[in-house]
């Protein structure tokens, strides 16, 4: 009887949605109040998870419960808008619809590559300022550096189909690829509540990155058809891992996470340079 009830519920939710985007409303495009739901669930969730963390024996530098936040925002948005997540989320998972767009393989690559390359920018700047080219050994850490991969993975998934394989489909239909990443990357910043406990360059530092790296994956999106979440996640993931082996920002020194924050920013400012100039225009 529940489970009967429910599906009527959902059923009108999806006739409900279909009418809008025959109206043309604006809820109809799939973008407000989809988006907004989307961000306030991930926000209060990740709360929640965080909360409750400190009761388990999980270590954070394993995996942060908190990144589940935006894939049970996912969950809410896929119940209440069917349609609108199942569009959105296209090629998350899998090969998505279209025909392959030349390079896009490469593109993949470069995503990871990247990566790479922000995490030697900040530690060889780092290194270079301080003296001292921080390394933590992976031996060294308190859990077996192969469950943190695997665990650094799994969380950087459950925040991308929340950030760039929902929330970025979503407000690119109502603008441009870049405009939608750097919104995206704002949002993502915030999301990390607690950074804004420090001090205001710091907050700022992080916000640049967030950004900037937003903007990164949200270019290299735009010439993917499938297996975004995959390439995110691992670019996330990635850079995750380095902060984890070659950084201290998260100790609270200015100097760090400035460094990383410029790293973003340059590598960004690159994939700005080599995109098609669509990207400057809805």
């Amino acid at each position: 009887m529940r489970r009967a009830a429910s599906s009527s519920w959902i059923y009108r939710f999806d006739e409900m949605e279909e009418h809008m985007v025959q109206t043309g409303s604006r809820t109809a495009r799939g973008v407000v109040a989809p988006a907004g739901v989307f961000v306030a669930v991930a926000f209060v969730a990740a709360g929640v998870l965080g909360a409750a963390q400190a009761g388990t024996p999980i270590p954070a530098e394993v995996i942060q419960l908190t990144q589940f936040g935006p894939a049970l925002a996912v969950a809410v948005v896929a119940l209440l808008w069917p349609r609108t997540a199942r569009e959105a989320l296209t090629g998350a998972v899998g090969r998505g619809g279209g025909p392959a767009l030349p390079g896009a393989g490469g593109v993949g690559v470069a995503l990871q590559v990247t990566a790479l390359l922000i995490v030697g920018l900040s530690a060889g700047a780092y290194g270079l300022l301080t003296g001292d080219a921080r390394f933590t050994a992976p031996g060294t850490l308190g859990s077996p550096f192969a469950l943190i991969v695997v665990a650094q993975l799994i969380g950087a998934c459950a925040e991308e189909i929340g950030w760039r394989c929902l929330l970025q489909p979503l407000l690119r239909r109502r603008t441009g690829p870049l405009a939608a990443s750097v919104v995206v990357g704002l949002t993502w910043g915030a999301w990390h509540v607690p950074v804004f406990g420090r001090p205001p360059l710091y907050a700022a530092a992080f916000l640049l990155a967030t950004v900037s790296m937003s903007v990164v994956m949200g270019l290299a999106l735009e010439r993917v058809r499938g297996h975004r979440l995959l390439l995110t996640g691992g670019f996330h993931t990635l850079v995750n891992l380095g902060l984890l082996l070659f950084m201290d920002e998260e100790a609270g020194a200015l100097a760090p996470i400035a460094l990383f924050g410029v790293a973003c920013l340059l590598t960004a400012l690159l994939w700005v340079w080599r995109a098609p100039a669509r990207i400057h225009v809805r």
